[in-house]
């Protein structure tokens, strides 16, 4: 298995659409987040209280990140998307001693 290096995080609050048409689209399209090329995993997130919704990412490299950053699956899900506002996006370096202690 690959070593978690990089961490992505991204939120967004929902407009125009429910939490239901949302979860019809995440079922639809998550099988293209999991050909993504150095992604190990991602976690989908929902805080329906507060119209929270988003994703993180568990990278190979920082580098695999960008290169998804810069994909056309970015842009169409996420940065263009009229249903998702106040983006959020920021990516993390994982600490390797003590994520390996915590059992990343």
């Amino acid at each position: 298995m690959s070593k978690v290096r990089y961490i992505q995080v991204i939120n967004f609050n929902l407009e125009g659409i429910t939490r239901d048409d949302f979860m019809g689209v995440a079922d639809e399209v998550a099988p293209n987040f999991a050909q993504l090329p150095g992604l190990i995993s991602k976690a989908w997130l929902s805080d329906e209280a507060n119209n929270t919704y988003g994703g993180v990412y568990y990278w190979e490299s920082q580098e695999a990140c960008e290169a998804y950053r810069g994909s056309e699956l970015y842009a169409q899900a996420l940065a263009n998307n009229p249903s998702f506002t106040n983006l959020s996006d920021k990516g993390f370096d994982v600490l390797e001693g003590p994520s390996q202690v915590t059992r990343l």
